[in-house]
């Protein structure tokens, strides 16, 4: 049973096969074999590829399904397709085209399994690419934010510093009218004299206008302060929003881009690997000598098309046979004068019927 499925797998006529020997049915179910376990690789290896894109455990088993049974299919074809001819150059050009789609094939089936195989080393490699991503992320974002934060902490300084050049102000203001009391300075005379209520009066207008700029400056560097605020909350709600789409960055292109920084030849000899093993099917028909199986079909081929070639002369030559002969009967009928009567008799009806007819209708429109 598993046999007879095999050589059904290898797309040969049962029907011929069964009429062979043993070793020429086992060789069509090695190659059968090798058909449907490509097959299976392929079914494994899309199933995974889809996984990482879809998601979804059974929508990847379906159209993994789907991809492996189209891939069976073309190897049957690929395999079915080689004719045994005996002459190695022909077979070669003849099998170059099923070669070349062979390692085509191969390619595909091959670099999903390449993703599972180095999924930890393609994991790091994409680890190292998200940490930079966020680093590069989080400077572009505070490239954003980062001027207007600046350009509000300088107008905090500014505001900060009108404080303390005022507040300056008053102090010496202050050690001027002290000074002025206690006669060290000005006029020195001991005692508050004129100039220094003067003195204290100015010293008292600054230090009222000093506890306005606090009062006025506090209520601007409040209002700065909660603008800093706001565009650093700015900047952590753009860094949640936009950090999944990195933490997300491991779909089949990227892991594929991942798998090429990795050492090309492991990967190089997995794909040799699938190479062996899609080719090996063509392969196998080329190098194997011609057997019972192939003289049968070429038995059965040639007997079609020579009956084939025969219906077909048999059937011109029958054509051109009666073409002559209608030619003859056509030619001793022409000398007859009786049907030449006929006709003529025919004819001269024809053309008063036509008279007729003409004369009727040119009545009627006068």
């Amino acid at each position: 049973m598993l046999k007879r499925f095999f050589i059904i797998c290898s797309g040969a006529d049962t029907d011929i096969l069964e009429e062979c020997s043993v070793g020429e049915q086992n060789k069509y179910a090695g190659i059968g074999a090798t058909v449907f376990f490509t097959a299976v690789m392929a079914f494994i290896a899309a199933s995974y590829a889809l996984y990482t894109v879809f998601d979804n455990l059974y929508t990847s088993a379906f159209f993994g399904l789907i991809w492996g049974l189209l891939i069976f299919n073309l190897d049957r074809y690929i395999v079915s397709t080689i004719k045994k001819t005996g002459n190695v150059i022909d077979e070669l050009i003849q099998a170059s085209p099923r070669i070349l789609l062979a390692i085509i094939i191969a390619v595909v089936i091959s670099k999903p399994l390449e993703l599972k195989i180095f999924e930890k080393e393609i994991n790091q490699v994409l680890l190292e690419e998200k940490n930079e991503m966020t680093l590069a992320n989080k400077t572009q974002i505070a490239e954003q934010f980062t001027p207007n934060i600046e350009a509000l902490n300088s107008d905090i300084l500014a505001l900060q510093e009108e404080i303390d050049t005022k507040e300056t102000e008053v102090n010496q203001l202050y050690d001027t009218y002290i000074a002025e009391a206690e006669g060290t300075a000005g006029t020195k005379l001991l005692g508050k004299g004129p100039v220094y209520k003067e003195k204290r009066e100015k010293h008292d207008a600054l230090l009222a206008e000093l506890q306005q700029l606090k009062i006025d400056n506090k209520a601007k560097i409040q209002a700065i302060e909660t603008n800093i605020v706001k565009l650093k909350g700015d900047y952590d709600t753009q860094i949640e929003t936009t950090q999944p789409i990195i933490n997300n960055f491991d779909g089949l292109m990227a892991r594929v881009n991942a798998l090429g920084k990795l050492p090309w030849l492991p990967s190089f000899f997995i794909f040799m690997l699938f190479l062996a093993i899609e080719t090996s099917p063509i392969f196998a028909k080329l190098l194997s000598p011609k057997g019972a199986y192939d003289f049968k079909l070429d038995d059965q081929e040639t007997a079609l098309k020579t009956n084939v070639l025969q219906n077909k002369n048999q059937r011109e030559a029958m054509l051109k046979t009666d073409y002559a002969i209608n030619d003859r009967i056509y030619g001793d009928i022409e000398k007859e004068d009786e049907l030449y009567n006929y006709k003529r008799k025919k004819a001269r009806e024809l053309m008063q019927l036509q008279a007729d007819a003409f004369y009727k209708k040119q009545k009627n429109i006068l």
